[in-house]
């Protein structure tokens, strides 16, 4: 069997002529695998096309080579690709998950550059895609050609999964749901499994859930100068948004294990947008629309949270009477008409965080190897939202993130990434093969 030194004197760096070629095709789909439902649809089989191009020819299907690749179809042009490297002992196997082929939207009147074409700039690789996600689509590829051209004798199975779908979760049974749930990655099981679309070269070990939700306010319209006879839906809002962000931070209080993890934040539930009917400057509004969202350490669960605000705007409305309000005639009930001011609560569709195993085998080799070839290691939490992982890892799957792009530029206009940083991620992507070959 190789050797970690061997392996990783194989397997050797990240070539910059090759790469940045092939990435330049990548991005020059960016156009055309924009994520945004009804307008832009992504055709990430366009993306999937300069892979297959690229890893066929050392293919067990059409070039002879160990390569075993299965390209898996939902939706017309909408593929997946399974990329398969044959070790030698059944049941020890690594992956490499995540690297989608869609992106977010640009708009080239934002940008300083051409998003859908690769530009250089030193060691600065520009456009749509270098960081989220089409340079980690390249870099693993990269990974597994080289493998396929190298042929070195590893006990350990590698994977590569590039997946459709990944920027619009609220679209199911397209990318890696549907594969899980058809079978495809149940062997993935048995070792740790890579999710390569985070940044900074670092580990990061726990994300966000996320809750989108309306708030949606009803009082009475009236001329703003007999304000005693209106029921003012802004005060209204304002007042019932701060007693229940009162106690959502009473039953949601900052957890013990966010500190062991590192979260810049603890949870958190605030508004982000106002919408309301318009009208004169004199006229108090009938109704208006808070809109925000719960970002939720994985240590608490989600349903937990939603069916806690729900009990809140209850029984806010039940007590309506008992909310502060604002001034000598302010009020939410006109008894004399019979009315009362009313909220109700909806939400969009939410999606839970994760808290990566750091006691894992896969956490282990990912720090060691980070610590190895990018001289420090500090793994990393975040409230932001990655889609997907929580449920891999509520099937079974030990789930490590890390990702070789910019944080910075993530979803930003003018995105790059730098072609050093994804040389480092070729580097710890090889560590960690050396050092599975070497473990029991």
């Amino acid at each position: 069997m190789a050797s970690a030194r061997c392996v990783k004197e194989t397997l050797g760096e990240l070539k910059r002529e090759g790469f940045v070629p092939f990435l330049s095709k990548l991005i020059g789909e960016s156009k055309y695998v924009q994520n945004n439902p009804p307008e832009l649809i992504p055709e990430e089989d366009r993306v999937v096309k300069h892979v297959l191009d690229s890893l066929l020819p050392l293919s067990t299907t059409t070039g002879g080579g160990p390569l075993i690749v299965n390209h898996v179809t939902y939706f017309p042009g909408r593929g997946n690709l399974i990329v398969e490297y044959p070790g030698t002992v059944p049941g020890k196997i690594l992956s490499f998950v995540g690297c989608h082929m869609d992106v977010v939207t640009a708009d080239p009147n934002d940008w300083d550059f051409d998003p859908f074409t690769l530009s250089i700039d030193g060691d600065k690789l520009r456009g749509r895609g270098t960081t989220d996600c089409l340079g980690h689509v390249a870099l693993v590829a990269e990974l597994m050609r080289k493998l396929g051209e190298t042929k070195p004798k590893l006990k350990s199975t590698v994977v590569a999964v590039f997946i459709a779908n990944e920027e619009n979760s609220a679209i199911s049974g397209v990318g890696v749901d549907a594969l899980v749930k058809d079978g495809w990655l149940n062997k993935l099981k048995e070792g740790p499994l890579f999710w390569i679309d985070t940044a900074d070269k670092q580990p990061c070990i726990g994300t966000g859930g996320m809750i989108p939700w309306k708030l949606h306010v009803t009082g009475k319209l009236f001329h703003s100068g007999l304000a005693h006879k209106a029921i003012n839906p802004l005060e209204l809002a304002m007042e019932a948004l701060k007693d229940i962000q009162s106690r959502f931070y009473t039953d949601f209080p900052p957890h013990p294990q966010e500190q062991v993890y590192g979260f810049a934040t603890p949870s958190t539930m605030k508004p982000t947008q106002w919408q309301y009917p318009g009208g004169g400057i004199n006229q108090i509004p009938a109704e208006c629309t808070i809109s925000g969202d719960v970002r939720l350490t994985p240590f608490y669960n989600v349903k937990d949270v939603m069916k806690k605000l729900q009990e809140y705007v209850d029984d806010i409305n039940e007590n309506i009477q008992k909310l502060e309000t604002r001034g000598p005639v302010s009020k939410y009930v006109l008894p004399d008409e019979n009315l009362r001011g009313s909220l109700t609560l909806t939400f969009d569709e939410a999606m839970s965080g994760v808290a990566c195993d750091i006691k894992s085998k896969g956490f282990k080799v990912l720090c060691k190897a980070t610590e190895e070839v990018v001289g420090h290691v500090k793994p990393y939490s975040i409230t932001g939202s990655l889609p997907l992982i929580r449920e891999l890892q509520d099937e079974g799957f030990d789930v490590q993130t890390s990702g070789y792009g910019l944080m910075a530029t993530y979803h930003a206009k003018n995105e790059y990434c730098l072609f050093s940083d994804m040389s480092q991620g070729y580097r710890v992507f090889v560590s960690i093969i050396a050092q599975l070959e070497d473990s029991e």
